[in-house]
């Protein structure tokens, strides 16, 4: 069969009238890309512009005259210095991240030097512009990481209708409509903007003292789930709870329940955390815990990340080198052995070296070689928006797992590589707000910050990898694109977090109270 062929007449298979939805999505996708672009350039434009009025103000000051004298203009000041990155990574020792919380001095201690102004590179996320370039207005939160974050939720919604639109076509989704998937989606991201919204106005400290009971909350919902009759069960796994407007996986609350709880707990054992069993061991056991019951569902992906967010909260909040690496060499000896006690785990490592066998291909490897092909039918522009063919039932779970495939196919090598720098982008950033929060000694803020990071950014690594065939098919989402709406759910209300945390640095910064 040649899929080359095939493809050409996708427009008249779907329908003009369902072509005509794309376009018009794909044209919103369009101006709130546009929005999100500006946003950048505003925060790059806005620092350059403040790093040359800085430049200017210390040739005038080396003259004797001060440079807030030139023009009238008013001084710029910050009422708190700050370190280069925050807290002191330890690049000189076996500590890094938050581990130096006790010392008056945090990151530059590290550099060997001591606290740094701001600066304008600073002041440039903080303040907007007014009509002569200078600070007008406290701006609430990261706008920037906003309008990534939009432009993210809007090409995922696109690409989720593009790849559910044949599902109708299938004997399995034949009750369903063409806008069915698109409907579901959109309800769960309304929910989810509503919850972030709820969970932004929630301060700081309050998400510190629930913390243990979302964690306990998490393990009874995570025990429930197994009840027969309670947990809804699709293909052997039982993982959901039935809602009936949607499907709730408890495994995605548990991720920012334990996030929360590692952060509030590297901050109480801050004073043992050279102590291996003192420090690392109550952590250890609620994690293996949570980890029995996931892998009773089975879930062993949501484990792995869980496993991930726990370890990297530990790591940055200062446990040293030596432990981390202890920890790390324990949960791979984990991991190598529930595969190798699983017949079914073991299957698909052997399809994934080698997804073209004839052994293979039509069974453990189909999937991956399905993306495979949707990848190379790409090739560098894709085939156009709604050209794909591999959605059309040749490409099992195309809207949720392995959306990234059908984005390949469609958009090409461009598509892929704009959507892993918008990932790179947003990781990095949610990163340095949260070492921006340590630097003002709020660190619980900052690992809760860094712990978000760290779960958006391991979890879309993966899932690109298994997408790309370089890593084993899991069974992850693309956090904030693919289809799925306990996913989206928390993945809102983590981000939510994280500009909670910007904004309570803003309000310090500005003078003001977190």
């Amino acid at each position: 069969m040649n899929l080359r062929t095939e493809g050409q007449g996708m427009p008249s298979r779907l329908g003009a009238k369902a072509m005509s939805h794309l376009g018009a999505m794909a044209a919103s996708l369009g101006g709130l890309m546009s929005t999100a672009a500006g946003h950048v350039w505003r925060v790059v434009s806005g620092g350059a512009r403040l790093a040359w009025q800085g430049l200017r103000g210390r040739w005038q000051g080396r003259r004797g005259v001060p440079a807030s004298q030139e023009e009238n203009e008013p001084p710029m000041e910050l009422p708190v210095k700050l370190g280069v990155y925050g807290a002191g990574t330890g690049f000189g020792s076996s500590n890094f991240g938050a581990s130096n919380f006790g010392n008056s001095t945090f990151g530059p201690a590290a550099f060997g030097g001591g606290a740094l102004d701001m600066g304008s590179t600073q002041r440039s996320y903080l303040y907007g512009q007014g009509d002569g370039g200078l600070p007008a207005r406290l701006m609430a939160f990261d706008q920037a990481l906003l309008g990534v974050l939009v432009a993210l939720l809007a090409w995922g919604l696109i690409m989720v209708y593009s790849a559910t639109i044949a599902l109708p076509d299938n004997p399995r989704f034949a009750q369903y409509g063409q806008g069915y998937f698109l409907l579901r989606h959109a309800v769960a991201l309304c929910a989810g903007i509503v919850l972030a919204v709820i969970a932004f106005r929630v301060p700081m400290d309050r998400w510190e003292l629930f913390a243990p009971w979302l964690l306990l909350g998490s393990l009874l919902l995570l025990a429930l789930v197994l009840v027969p009759g309670v947990g809804r069960e699709v293909n052997g796994a039982r993982r959901w709870f039935s809602l009936g407007f949607m499907n709730f996986q408890p495994s995605e609350a548990a991720k920012l329940a334990v996030l929360l709880y590692a952060a509030g707990y590297m901050v109480r054992k801050m004073e043992v955390k050279e102590h291996f069993f003192r420090a690392v061991a109550p952590m250890g056991l609620a994690v293996a815990l949570i980890g029995v019951l996931l892998l009773a569902e089975p879930d062993m992906g949501a484990f792995m990340v869980i496993a991930v967010i726990a370890m990297g909260i530990l790591f940055l909040g200062g446990v040293n080198a030596r432990m981390s690496f202890l920890i790390a060499s324990i949960l791979l000896v984990a991991f190598v052995l529930m595969i190798a006690a699983s017949e079914w785990r073991r299957e698909r490592i052997f399809a994934y070296l080698d997804p073209w066998s004839e052994q293979h291909a039509l069974g453990k490897g189909y999937q991956l070689s399905h993306a495979l092909i949707a990848f190379g039918r790409g090739q560098i522009f894709g085939v156009g928006l709604g050209g794909s063919v591999e959605k059309l039932h040749w490409l099992p779970e195309a809207h949720t797992d392995f959306l990234l495939a059908v984005i390949g196919e469609e958009f090409g090598l461009i598509g892929v590589l704009t959507l892993a720098a918008l990932f790179f982008w947003l990781t990095r950033r949610i990163m340095h707000i949260g070492r921006q929060a340590i630097a003002l000694d709020r660190v619980f803020a900052g690992l809760v910050a860094q712990g978000v990071g760290i779960w958006i950014g391991f979890q879309a690594f993966i899932n690109m990898g298994v997408n790309l065939g370089a890593l084993p098919t899991k069974g992850l989402t693309l956090p904030f694109m693919s289809y799925g709406g306990s996913a989206i759910l928390m993945n809102l209300i983590a981000i939510a977090l994280v500009l909670r945390v910007d904004y309570e640095n803003r309000q310090l910064m500005h003078g003001g109270r977190a």
